[in-house]
């Protein structure tokens, strides 16, 4: 018979477990609040309750692969991202807080530019659909189309948008390939692009490297694989006047900034740095047409 008996016995154990094993010990409460199907305040309360044999095996399994490095999302399901829950698996890469950055710099520079015009805007590479998703709720004169590689991953950004009422066209192919053979052209244009170089695989958290999506996350020697090839694209599908807008891996700000720069030097270009201090974001603006 287990020595563990409540709810609160069942938390002590998975923190102490957690711990000794250098794991993320919120990560178990998380966890445990999700097998009960709690809110933060509900797991406090009912700290002294019995825990059902059944649910505290199923709870045990759960924290073990926790400790053998699965990302807690995966084993729940979700993540959330700008206030809304997000399902997310092995098949795409889970939310991080700094998108949000992104989203926020998005809508403001958009409304500055463009006032509250309808206008056609991308998510290159959705993953999850987090990013069209967003855009779409936040920003009901955005008109989203999202495009992705991975097939498995725009199951769950199409499960996504369907589970949040969020209109988006949703296109499988390479970058912006889809919409260069379409002759689809856009005034936003939004990525998260992979941006880990290849030589950084062994210094990632065990959670990122063997249970995130290789797709999403590695992109050459130096990681600005996918943005040179982004910039080459977009001369053919952006609009005259249009908005571009890039998540970045810390120190790349500056490389890729330039990159657009030269590629369009009629543009606004700018590097904003996030929460952490991090440069995080990069973007575009104003005219695009080449000088003849």
């Amino acid at each position: 018979m287990s020595t563990i008996h409540t709810i609160h016995e069942a938390l002590r154990w998975a923190s102490s477990f957690l711990e000794e094993r250098h794991t993320e010990t919120m990560a178990g409460e998380w966890l445990l609040r999700h097998h009960l199907g709690l809110e933060r305040a509900g797991l406090f309360a009912r700290f002294h309750d019995p825990i059902d044999e059944e649910m505290l095996d199923a709870y045990k399994n759960d924290v073990y692969k926790l400790a053998q490095g699965y990302p807690v999302q995966h084993l729940i399901g979700y993540e959330e991202f700008f206030g809304r829950r997000f399902n997310v698996s092995a098949d795409v890469l889970i939310p991080r807080p700094e998108t949000e950055e992104l989203i926020i710099a998005v809508l403001e520079r958009r409304k500055a530019l463009f006032g509250d015009v309808v206008l056609e805007a991308v998510d290159v590479g959705t993953g999850s659909g987090i990013i069209a998703t967003t855009l779409t709720l936040e920003d009901k004169a955005l008109h989203l189309s999202a495009v992705d590689l991975s097939e498995q991953a725009l199951k769950m950004a199409k499960m996504n948008a369907i589970e949040h009422q969020a209109e988006i066209e949703f296109y499988q192919g390479d970058l912006l390939d889809p919409f260069i053979q379409q002759g689809k052209r856009f005034d936003v244009v939004v990525s998260n692009p992979p941006y880990i170089p290849e030589g950084e695989r062994e210094t990632l958290a065990v959670h990122v490297r063997e249970h995130e999506p290789e797709l999403a996350l590695f992109a050459g020697d130096d990681g600005l694989e996918c943005y040179r090839k982004l910039t080459q694209q977009l001369k053919h599908v952006v609009k005259p006047h249009a908005l571009v807008a890039f998540e970045v891996g810390a120190g790349q700000g500056e490389v890729v900034r330039e990159m657009l720069q030269e590629a369009f030097p009629n543009t606004t270009t700018e590097v904003r740095f996030d929460i952490n201090k991090k440069d995080r974001i990069v973007l575009a603006y104003g005219d695009f047409v080449e000088e003849l």
